[in-house]
């Protein structure tokens, strides 16, 4: 048996190779891999690319033996271990190391809430959750990994107390600590601070030995210089595969699109606020007994667009929910949403407020069909709580045309790449033309197009006087949109007011390539 399923320590062996000769898959009726040739030696290092919805991650999971590709006389896969040839991925799985947005979306959506070093731990054993202590030895390892990721100081906390970003972060020490025969990643920059990026860039380009390593992403400036090969999907064929170089990577990210660019008139400026929509006076909130936010002042008015930016664990999230209404203000501070005073129910607030988040990602029914999440919007709910009238669905269909997600409305989540259920969770929370919008991190995850798309209705919606809140790591990717930027540190506020010059103390992405 393997170790993850026996719960004993993976032995360290020789690189793996997978080879894919002529694999297809099938996903609830779609071909979304056709034909695919490929093999991954030791010692390369691919990036794996392509638009949303092109097929990555299913490939990503194919080669990691977490789904099989359709059966077929002609088509294979095999994985070559210790000079030995394996056709079943039960007898390899255990040394492959996958790390991907939906795996860190489980621990959520399971409630696994163990410490970050128990996590760390699992992939010593291979297995999800912890089952047994982990021994002196197992400990040290955990401590080291931790540490040269530079995130030792999290070892006790629990994992769903921390950032988006640092749960990232733990989970690739688990990867890692795991000694993989193949490195698997999926978007793993997604949600990283600029420190964050920067060492996990250092560690991929001073990776010693011949470990093969995949990653799948959508940036150029996410592409370590130590990177050999590259292979492009369009619609689940392999468009491109071969040697990296500078040629290749303008080619495909040349006319990349920056995040939320946009064309049409410019973004009305309103530095003022027509209308106080939520105040936050000296607001502390504290999760699990520790504080998160400490003495935020803040007021957003219409027509305002604020961009919160800090490191991974500012409170960039818990500020966004607090405004929601999912986290209280502890004494001696307070929240004021305009026409919600005592008595009125939370409820309808959300009537006018529009919410887009990974933890609403992880947390939504992946059997759910995209038509009825984006109606869900209608009513602040998770699922829909009653049958939508003829009026909703048409609104949600105009809606989805004008996204150009009408393809999509029978899907179900789960039959959706990663990225284009964070368009329909985007879907969800304009669908009711909100006067406050809250959006965190939204783009991440996206391709270039789909980001400017979706940045166009961002540029439409300001100009028509909806506040919006974005949560991000780095203001000056939003400067041609922002008004107003809000800078956090350890839950505290740096730096509040209308948006400064760039350059100006923030938060900058990491661009440590090399290329």
């Amino acid at each position: 048996m393997t170790p993850a399923t026996t719960g004993t320590r993976a032995p360290v062996e020789a690189y793996l190779d997978a080879r894919l000769s002529g694999a297809s898959l099938e996903r609830a009726g779609r071909r979304v891999l056709t034909d695919i040739r490929w093999w991954i030696r030791p010692g390369e290092r691919w990036v794996l690319a392509g638009t949303n919805g092109s097929g990555k991650t299913q490939l990503l999971k194919v080669i990691a033996g977490i789904v099989r590709p359709d059966p077929a006389t002609t088509a294979t896969v095999r994985w070559r271990l210790a000079g030995e040839w394996h056709r079943v991925p039960y007898e390899v799985k255990g040394r492959i190391a996958y790390l991907g947005p939906e795996r860190q979306d489980k621990y959520q959506r399971y409630d696994w809430d163990s410490t970050a070093a128990a996590v760390v731990g699992t992939g010593i054993y291979g297995t999800d959750i912890p089952l047994e202590p982990l021994t002196p030895a197992d400990r040290r390892a955990v401590h080291s990994v931790l540490g040269r990721l530079g995130m030792a100081r999290f070892a006790q906390r629990r994992f769903l107390e921390l950032s988006y970003g640092e749960r990232r972060m733990v989970l690739l020490a688990r990867a890692l600590i795991a000694r993989p025969a193949l490195l698997l990643l999926d978007e793993v920059f997604n949600g990283l601070d600029a420190p964050n990026q920067q060492r996990l860039m250092r560690w991929l380009n001073r990776l010693r030995g011949r470990l093969p390593v995949v990653l799948a992403t959508h940036q150029r400036a996410d592409v370590p210089a130590a990177m050999t090969h590259l292979l492009v999907l369009r619609a689940g064929r392999i468009v491109h595969s071969g040697r990296l170089d500078g040629s290749s990577l303008a080619r495909l990210f040349g006319t990349a699109t920056a995040t939320g660019s946009h064309t049409g008139p410019p973004v009305r400026r309103r530095l003022d606020g027509g209308h106080e929509l939520v105040c936050l006076r000296r607001a502390s909130v504290y999760l699990d007994g520790r504080q998160a936010l400490s003495g935020v002042t803040l007021t957003i008015g219409t027509g305002q667009f604020w961009v919160v930016h800090g490191g991974n664990g500012a409170g960039k999230t818990t500020l966004l929910r607090t405004l929601y209404g999912d986290h209280g203000v502890a004494a001696g501070g307070s929240v004021v949403r305009a026409g919600i005073g005592p008595g009125v129910p939370l409820a309808e607030f959300r009537r006018w407020t529009g919410m887009s988040a990974p933890f609403l990602h992880a947390s939504y029914p992946r059997g759910c069909t995209v038509a009825e999440v984006v109606l869900s919007g209608l009513h602040a709910a998770v699922g829909m709580p009653a049958p939508a009238t003829p009026a909703e669905r048409k609104r949600a269909r105009m809606l989805l045309r004008r996204l150009k997600m009408a393809r999509w409305a029978t899907r179900t989540l789960r039959d959706l790449s990663h990225g284009q259920a964070r368009c329909v969770l985007f879907a969800r929370a304009i669908v009711h033309g909100p006067r406050l919008l809250l959006l965190d991190e939204p783009f991440d995850g996206l391709d270039a197009a789909t980001r400017a798309a979706l940045g166009r209705e961002l540029v439409r919606m300001a100009a028509q006087g909806t506040a919006i809140v974005v949560a991000a790591h780095a203001a000056a990717e939003w400067a041609h949109m922002a008004t107003h930027e809000l800078e956090l540190d350890a839950g505290r506020v740096r730096y509040a007011g209308p948006l400064r010059r760039p350059g100006a103390g923030r938060t900058r992405r990491a661009t440590a390539r090399g290329r």
